[in-house]
């Protein structure tokens, strides 16, 4: 996490080269007011350990705690959602691995600090299973895992306060607006091509879970 690159092998066989903290800023500032939307998404096809997606993450955390840093409740909350716009994939099985670890640690420290003794390990189990199904193995140009079978991403939407719903999505099927250029936006309202009551093209989700806590969405599988 300190360098452009782990080792000469590692980019001779792969082009592996991580974005340097400068040039990460530079370019997470062109985009400045939707780093700092608890709940805008953000998926990063080429991850390595995470280096813009932590960027986001601690920008994240900033407005989270300015606005609900009082309220131990309202901040585990926001901090939850704040992790769940968070997308990434590698092709490598240790970044991934490294970058879920990572997002985790700075998650954590905030949480531990700004939560104190209502701090719980059942929230601190969700984000890490929510990084699980967010941070993924798998090759962004063929859009598959390593196993051939399709990467696919959990949406999170909060729904009736503490309630997440999870929708699961095809990659593949979410980059099908681009091919047709409508303009792209993860899990937007163009995709698989079937229309809603109004007539409006919806994404549709391959399964779908029933609103469960925040705290428990791990218990879904």
């Amino acid at each position: 996490m300190g360098g452009q690159i782990k080792s000469k092998q590692r980019v001779a066989d792969h082009g592996e080269v991580f974005t340097a903290e400068r040039e990460v800023n530079a370019m997470l500032d062109l985009v400045k007011q939707e780093t700092e939307r608890i709940d805008s998404r953000f998926l990063e096809p080429a991850c390595g350990d995470g280096n813009f997606l932590a960027e986001i993450l601690r920008r994240k955390l900033v407005v989270v705690k300015s606005r609900y840093g009082r309220n131990a409740a309202d901040y585990e909350q926001y901090s939850v959602i704040a992790i769940t716009s968070i997308y990434g994939v590698d092709i490598l099985q240790d970044n991934v691995l490294d970058c879920r670890e990572r997002l985790y640690t700075i998650w954590n420290t905030e949480y531990t600090k700004q939560c104190k003794t209502e701090a719980n390990c059942e929230t601190r189990e969700a984000v890490q299973y929510i990084l699980t199904k967010n941070i993924l193995c798998g090759d962004a140009l063929t859009l598959e895992r390593e196993d051939g079978t399709p990467i696919i991403f959990a949406e999170w939407s909060a729904v009736n306060g503490c309630l997440l719903k999870r929708r699961d999505f095809e990659l593949s099927h979410m980059l099908q607006a681009e091919d047709k250029d409508l303009q792209f936006d993860l899990f937007g309202e163009v995709g698989t091509y079937e229309t809603d009551a109004s007539g409006v093209m919806v994404l549709m989700p391959i399964y779908e879970f029933a609103p469960t806590h925040y705290r428990r969405v791990q218990e879904n599988g």
